[in-house]
């Protein structure tokens, strides 16, 4: 079907504002179509309607032209907006070839929902435009009277009923965060199947928290924190919805005639005025279960939406409650795990002594995975002979066996370090030597230096490189430099070879640097990248405090959700020019 190609004119049928003006016939054509009609050009959006359109559609030709048709009208049975790969006309339009279909909807200039079939069909605009012709008429739902879809859970399909549950399963299991699995569960029950959701939970100390309650004013969520908050305890005896629910007991309907009489417990009370509250004229509320124990309490609730919810209903609410009841047990779990492995990371990892003379600052940043607890370590602790040891080190992993095998190498290494009074290279022999016999170490990297006052007031530094990245010296002017000598195998290799020690003197006032390789590695980069990058940055901090520089540096330099690091900063003082008088 071609319009016919002839100089502009149109009364009041549209036409898309283009450089190119369309044909004068248009109208006429699609006038002559008893249906409603709207064509669209090779992005999808209006370029003109007919006036039988308009009508159908609650819109004037100036609301509908230049918008894009699928955005502006095309909805699924609850009013809700459909992705490209939901939508069978988008879907049909982006194949470019003729197609049908029926029982879809559009939305109307009032927001109600028009029940539509419909068939659309390649169409030539002129001057080798190429368009769509859209032609649609009132389905026969509509046709009949009949009521219009409402949102809710009695008007999904079956078909949407299985595509909830798997979105609901999808959505709730990818994430390990309490709040974001919160989050997620509100954005799928709202407004998809009631204005209203509230989310009661039982916490650890078996309180309950009225942790959410939310409206949905269109495809925005509204918190209404003043309605949220702690909840009186749960009645044994109370046979009210809400109380039975958070028992596990069933779920259950709910009005506000529910709560009118006389309150058997203190959550009877908090329900009256949530209803009066919202003006719910209706809810739904089931159980949040786990596997083991009932978390709280999911409420669905209708407030604008007509008609109540029914007991067929609650099957499907009781399918998404399970869900996200096992999700948030889950993220339960895990933020319990993580909090046990933060608090053993914190004992793990050592007080620094206080040195006369010296400053010293120390930072770990866990692994944003694997409950955040990994191999990275630090330590510094005073020698039998007066000298600082410091040492820097990883264990391969990122796990609580990395920890574990962490703590082993520390303690031994403290041990051989304070007994033998030896130089650097030949206590990291010695545990080298037993680490595959009596830890449970794999493989491990670690600097371990000795920092001791010479005679003169200067501070010098002797070390040995286990296989890790080399220290770091920066003078308090910013010239920065690694520390590279030194270096050998890292541990647990099995063979054995002797290591090296080297030495260097410590300018006044400047900054020594041990870290991990989570600092200087990330993905892209090569080492020698984030080495530079480490230098760069350090040599701009080195008037800065020392906390501060440390800081600022892990700010700067480390890859957000990346692997762990640990750090070590040490500062000497800057010595005082004065002049000396000799005692006589």
């Amino acid at each position: 079907m071609t319009a016919p190609d002839s100089p502009r004119g149109t009364e009041t049928g549209a036409e898309q504002p283009s450089r190119t003006p369309l044909p004068p016939a248009f109208r006429a054509a699609l006038e002559a179509i008893g249906a409603g009609v709207y064509v669209v050009d090779e992005q999808g959006c209006v370029v003109a309607v007919n006036s039988r359109a308009e009508g159908l559609l609650a819109r004037p030709a100036a609301a509908l032209v230049g918008q894009d048709a699928h955005d502006l009208l095309h909805r699924g049975p609850q009013g809700q907006r459909l992705s490209t790969t939901q939508c069978g006309m988008r879907k049909a339009f982006l194949a470019g070839s003729p197609a049908q279909g029926a029982d879809d909807y559009f939305e109307r200039g009032d927001g109600s929902l028009l029940p539509v079939s419909w068939t659309i069909t390649p169409y030539d605009i002129g001057d080798r435009r190429a368009g769509t012709l859209v032609v649609f008429h009132p389905s026969e739902r509509a046709a009949a009277g009949g009521p219009r879809p409402q949102r809710g859970i009695d008007s999904l399909t079956d078909y949407e009923r299985l595509a909830l549950l798997a979105e609901t399963t999808t959505q709730l299991t990818s994430t390990l965060d309490v709040d974001e699995a919160l989050s997620r569960l509100l954005s799928l029950v709202l407004p998809r199947l009631a204005d209203w959701a509230v989310i009661d939970l039982i916490t650890e100390r078996d309180e309950v928290w009225r942790t959410a309650v939310v409206e949905a004013d269109g495809d925005t969520l509204i918190h209404h924190e003043d309605l949220e908050g702690p909840m009186p305890p749960v009645s044994e005896e109370s046979q009210m919805p809400l109380s039975r629910a958070l028992r596990g007991v069933a779920s259950t309907l709910a009005g506000p005639d529910t709560y009118r009489g006389a309150p058997d417990s203190g959550i009877a009370v908090e329900q009256r005025r949530l209803f009066e509250s919202t003006g719910i004229h209706s809810a739904a509320i089931a159980p949040l279960r786990s596997t083991r124990d009932v978390l709280g309490a999911l409420t669905l609730g209708r407030t604008g939406t007509p008609g109540d919810f029914t007991v067929a209903d609650l099957p499907l609410l009781e399918d998404i409650a399970r869900r996200a009841g096992l999700a948030l047990d889950n993220a339960r779990l895990y933020q319990r795990q993580r909090k046990v492995a933060e608090t053993m990371q914190n004992h793990l990892l050592p007080q620094m002594p206080r040195v006369p003379g010296l400053e010293m600052t120390v930072r770990y940043l866990p692994a944003p995975d694997a409950s955040q607890v990994g191999g990275d370590w630090y330590d510094a602790f005073t020698l039998a002979d007066g000298a600082t040891a410091l040492a820097v080190g990883d264990v391969v992993g990122h796990d609580l066996e990395a920890a574990s095998g962490m703590a082993q190498l520390r303690n031994m290494l403290r041990a051989y370090g304070w007994a033998q009074q030896e130089p650097p290279s030949r206590v990291v022999e010695r545990l080298d030597e037993a680490i595959m016999p009596i830890t449970d170490v794999a493989m491990a990297t670690v600097v371990f230096g000795r920092v001791t006052e010479t005679g003169d007031g200067h501070w010098q530094l002797s070390w040995t490189n286990a296989g890790h990245p080399p220290p770091l010296l920066v003078t308090r002017d910013g010239l920065a430099h690694y520390l590279t000598d030194g270096h050998g195998l890292l541990l647990g290799t099995g063979v054995r070879t002797r290591r090296t020690d080297a030495t260097a003197l410590l300018p006044p006032g400047c900054t020594l640097l041990l870290y991990t390789d989570g600092l200087v590695e990330a993905p892209g980069h090569t080492l020698d990248e984030g080495l530079n990058r480490l230098r760069q940055h350090a040599a701009a901090l080195a008037h800065r405090p020392l906390p501060s520089f440390t800081d600022l540096l892990l700010r700067r330099v480390h890859p957000p959700g990346l692997d762990d690091v640990a750090l070590l900063a040490l500062r000497v003082p800057v010595r005082e020019h004065r002049e000396e008088v000799a005692a006589s």
